[in-house]
């Protein structure tokens, strides 16, 4: 199983918005955003969370992923 990272911080500050932004906008629970912000590769992430965060900063999932591990 491979591991994966979100670009959220990145693509936030490319935005000039918190992360507390991005989940309202998401409208995803802070707590959720602020766990995939934080870790460098997850193995399990919720893909409706991941899609309305994508949505969010009108970008694919592929953009907003980055494959850590395979």
């Amino acid at each position: 199983m491979g591991l994966v990272r979100l670009k959220i911080r990145e693509l936030a500050k490319a935005k000039g918005w918190t992360i507390k932004e991005v989940a309202d906008r998401a409208g995803v629970n802070y707590n959720t955003v602020k766990s995939y912000a934080r870790h460098p590769g997850m193995s399990m992430v919720d893909l409706t969370a991941v899609q309305k965060i994508a949505c969010a900063f009108e970008v694919t999932i592929e953009e907003l992923m980055d494959v850590v591990e395979e």
